[in-house]
């Protein structure tokens, strides 16, 4: 069997009724539970269907989003989670870059390597020269004065913790922000590059080896054999093209506000929902998150 997902924008809530059930009769799905009121709801049918992308297609125009997967195994035990663009709504070394003054150069050069037009590891080393000599005292600054959560973290964190699950925050990032954001949205550990400083100062290059693509990877490994779990255990959340290799890994894989290149290798691609979609296509209902 096979769950179809529906999830609109938390802040719109414009799940049309009409839309769910004319798209239930057309794949002659059981009947619509609605997860949570105008905003998400799905239906169980036995096969995929054959036209999901060109109703995919469709539905993103009206700003919602549709997921097709199999209905065994989808609640997960274990949460890998990007940071950067994923659990906050910052790349952090932008916003380093920002202090520096010379955030426009940064931007464009993460922007690429996101998308996977750029080597992370060289595109990493590149912007971290770019920061020598900040004080290292703008980390906690840049973390109190720019860092915002993308909406959804905390419950999505919090109720699959409360259901037993284990969450891992892993980032391409900086050790000094994974630490603020795993405090402060409950995940049970982080793993991220270290920013290297000398005579409270930036010294423009960062600990190796560099936590990258491969390393994400390592950690699903690393982490699922630690705690007995399966790969097939694990929901694994990201934007870039750094997070492809453990979105293909994982049991279920999700591209959220993802970059085009990593949306066309992944088969759940949130778009308009927040992070409690996550919540929504393992079954959950707004009754059962934890806030």
């Amino acid at each position: 069997m096979f769950i179809v997902t529906l999830i609109a924008a938390p802040d719109t809530r414009n799940l049309d009724g009409a839309l769910v059930e004319s798209l239930r009769n057309a794949w002659g799905g059981g009947d619509v539970v609605w997860l949570a009121v105008d905003e998400a709801a799905e239906f169980a049918m036995p096969a995929a269907p054959d036209n999901q992308w060109d109703v995919w297609a469709d539905l993103q125009r009206a700003c919602v989003d549709l997921v097709v997967q199999p209905a065994e195994g989808r609640r997960k035990k274990m949460l890998l989670a990007d940071m950067d663009s994923t659990m906050i709504r910052q790349e952090c070394i932008d916003e380093l870059a920002a202090e520096a003054g010379v955030g426009a150069r940064v931007a464009d050069i993460t922007a690429r390597a996101m998308n996977g037009e750029l080597d992370f590891e060289a595109a990493l080393i590149e912007r971290v020269g770019l920061l020598k000599g900040l004080p290292e005292n703008i980390i906690s600054k840049v973390i109190a004065n720019r860092i915002t959560y993308m909406p959804g973290g905390h419950a999505l964190v919090s109720t699959m913790k409360a259901q037993g699950a284990y969450a891992a925050l892993v980032s391409g990032g900086f050790r000094a922000f994974t630490a603020r954001v795993a405090a402060a949205l409950g995940f049970d550990e982080n793993r991220a590059n270290t920013l290297l400083a000398a005579d409270g100062k930036l010294t423009g290059d960062v600990g190796r080896p560099i936590l990258g693509k491969a390393a994400k990877v390592q950690a699903l490994e690393e982490i699922t054999a630690r705690l007995g779990l399966t790969e097939a255990d694990v929901l694994a959340v990201g934007d870039g093209a750094n997070d492809l290799g453990m979105l293909g890994r994982a049991g279920t894989g999700v591209a959220l506000h993802a970059k085009p290149t990593v949306q066309a290798e992944c088969n759940i691609r949130i778009n308009h929902g927040d992070l409690t979609a996550l919540l929504y296509l393992q079954g959950y209902t707004r009754d059962d998150i934890v806030t």
